[in-house]
């Protein structure tokens, strides 16, 4: 049972988003499409055992759901229209175009990144009802109880149902708004895998390659849109260096002290060629697509002393006009520290905490007590660094951050 179990997983992984959207199509709501495919799959669990796994999984899945959704009609009194249509559907089954599935994915895509529902319940639904994940496996990667993924994707489906969110994809005029909404669950998702908020590891790899997967797969579906691409882009380039990020323990490696040689070249490739593709589309870079021209310097670059940081400070400056982001601002200072000195970079990072706009967040201490250092300003920049350690929440970067603060104090003075 516990192979079937397996198989039916791998199954659900693959084909689930395409279940799930053709029953929403067929259904009107995504909710009772999700409710429906979980009994086709728990089907599949309680009769592959003695029948053996079908040739065509997905279709299985698919057509189960559908004849529950009759009888289900049916037992309410309800076989009308609906059910001409789902005979007709599932007469016409083996014939329906591919494009018909992509068009049914982008909706449900679309749909569980609605803007009436909160991040949070984006991305629960998202991972469960596109990511094809189970909610123990949401619960493992943001340290939650399942219950608490549960319950979150059951107001999800609940909120989607009493708006009477359509499944569809949003018309032309809001084409960018809703698509903004996808790209930012999906690279949330990664920057969660990417450097964990909380926990004890620093990386949450299979986070980060989830989120990845959902990137291809909006760029498959569509092609024209050159921020996708510059989204999965930027996170080729980023995972490339997954396997350098960390040491055997698991504390992290600084970006300058990384083995660049165990840098995945193929996936840098590929990352490469992807924000070209955007750029080929000639609409100039957005956010993500100068994300991923600055992690291209880094890339390319064969040490640090050979990274182009002049042309990573431009980049930024880009950014920074394009979505005021403080963080970004604070990224730029680190690039300026590179191009021009720490004096130039503590003066730019200054005027971020007389804004007080990245107040509580650990990072602005943390790269104020590194120029600091770097300046010779020992005692402030301990300070900084303690400061930075109590903001943080993850216990690998704490850790990184108290030990550059203990090696400041014995640190012999330079004369």
């Amino acid at each position: 049972m516990s192979d079937i179990r397996r198989t039916v997983e791998a199954v659900w992984r693959i084909e689930g988003a395409r279940v799930v959207a053709t029953l929403a199509r067929m259904v009107g709501d995504l909710g009772s499409a999700e409710d429906l495919a979980q009994e086709a799959v728990a089907d599949a669990l309680a009769q592959w055992p003695e029948s053996g796994v079908p040739r065509n999984a997905g279709a299985w899945l698919t057509t189960v759901a559908k004849r529950r959704a009759v009888d289900g009609w049916r037992r309410r009194g309800r076989l009308d229209e609906r059910y001409r249509v789902i005979a007709r559907d599932m007469a016409t089954e083996s014939t329906e175009d591919a494009e018909v599935f992509e068009d049914d994915v982008l909706r449900l895509i679309f749909t569980a990144c609605h803007p009436v529902l909160g991040r949070e319940a984006q991305v629960a639904l998202t991972l469960r009802v596109v990511g094809g994940l189970t909610t123990e496996e949401i619960s493992r990667m943001f340290l939650v109880p399942v219950k608490t993924v549960q319950q979150r994707i059951v107001r999800a489906k609940k909120t989607l149902a009493a708006a009477k969110v359509p499944f569809e994809v949003p018309e032309p005029d809001e084409w960018g708004k809703r698509l903004d909404a996808v790209l930012a669950v999906v690279y949330l998702i990664f920057t969660e895998g990417y450097a964990a908020t909380s926990g004890d590891r620093l990386i949450r790899a299979d986070l980060a390659h989830e989120a990845l997967r959902l990137g291809r797969m909006i760029a498959g579906l569509t092609p024209r849109e050159p921020e996708v691409h510059g989204l999965v882009a930027l996170m080729e380039f980023q995972a490339s260096r997954f396997a350098t990020r960390t040491s055997a323990d698991g504390s992290p490696v600084l970006l300058s002290e990384q083995d660049r040689t165990r840098w995945d070249r193929t996936q840098i490739t590929r990352a490469v060629a992807t924000l070209a593709r955007a750029d080929a589309m000639g609409r100039g870079r957005a956010n993500y697509a100068l994300q991923a021209a600055i992690a291209q310097c880094h890339a390319v670059a064969p040490t640090v002393e050979d990274t182009d940081w002049d042309q990573i400070v431009v980049l930024y400056e880009a950014l920074v006009r394009l979505t005021s982001n403080p963080v970004v601002e604070l990224n730029r200072a680190i690039a300026v520290s590179m191009a021009s000195g720490p004096e130039t970079a503590l003066r730019i990072v200054d005027r971020l905490v007389e804004s007080d706009a990245l107040r509580g967040s650990h990072l602005l201490p943390s790269v104020r007590g590194e120029l600091l250092a770097r300046l010779g300003r020992r005692e402030e920049a301990v300070s900084e660094l303690v400061t930075a350690a109590g903001l943080v929440g993850n216990a690998r970067q704490r850790d990184v951050l108290m030990a550059k603060a203990a090696a400041l104090r014995v640190a012999p003075e330079v004369s």
